[in-house]
């Protein structure tokens, strides 16, 4: 069962699975296609693609979802991450995919656990990060205003996890600070999930059937600790 978890794990964190970057919004100039009010970028990796869980079920999306049941009419999210992504490859995707011009009302940022994963250094992090910050800021209409960040969740608290569990909890708490500053050092809001997502060693039901990733359930969590504060974002 071990070596079935590893040869998951490589498969889905190294980004060898059929997940690709997602276009669920159009890149055309105009801004907030079939005249909704507001447009949305989610930048990330598996957890912004919702790996091993419906479409629907992606937290971007149930986002997306909760906002329109409150009336504010969101386009649904134009979603650049794709599972095993460190932020070189979200920072070269962002520079590949994203028109110049195009500017969001909500952008999103997710992303550190490929780089803890793949042993890469908590500095290039840091170097990476500040430029993926910089190039969100320029894709808002209201510059830090419309930006947020979600803190990296734990999955050492999953199957695949839970023998280094202690290792995996410390090191992800480290990147979560450098994240943490960074987005302080842009004004950028940051919440804090990972506490949500160290719920899943006492509760199964918030990890995907691959043993890996969130649930739809847990996403759900997410978007109920942010909801109240992401209408704010936008302008009115």
């Amino acid at each position: 069962m071990k070596n079935l978890y590893l040869l998951l794990f490589a498969a889905l964190l190294i980004g060898c699975s059929s997940s690709n970057s997602v276009n669920t919004n159009t890149e055309s100039g105009t801004d907030n296609p079939s005249g909704m009010n507001y447009s949305y970028l989610a930048l990330g990796d598996s957890y912004t693609i919702g790996e091993s869980v419906p479409e629907s079920k992606r937290w971007p999306v149930q986002l997306v979802a909760r906002l329109n049941e409150n009336g504010y009419k969101v386009a649904p999210p134009k979603i650049i991450a794709k599972t095993g992504w460190t932020t070189g490859n979200l920072l070269n995707a962002m520079r590949s995919e994203l028109n110049y011009t195009r500017k969001f009302d909500l952008v999103s940022i997710l992303i550190g656990v490929n780089n803890q994963y793949q042993g890469k250094s908590i500095e290039d992090y840091e170097e990476e990060l500040r430029e993926i910050f910089k190039l969100a800021l320029n894709h808002s209409k209201r510059r830090e205003k419309g930006v947020f960040a979600l803190s990296i969740p734990d999955y050492g608290v999953t199957p695949f996890g839970q023998e280094n569990a202690e290792t995996i909890g410390a090191e992800i708490d480290e990147f979560n600070s450098v994240f943490k500053k960074v987005a302080a050092e842009f004004n950028v809001d940051f919440y804090n999930i990972t506490p949500i997502s160290r719920e899943a060693e006492r509760d199964a039901d918030l990890i995907a059937e691959d043993g890996l990733h969130p649930s739809g359930l847990m996403y759900r969590y997410w978007v109920d600790e942010i909801i109240d504060e992401i209408p704010q974002m936008l302008p009115q």
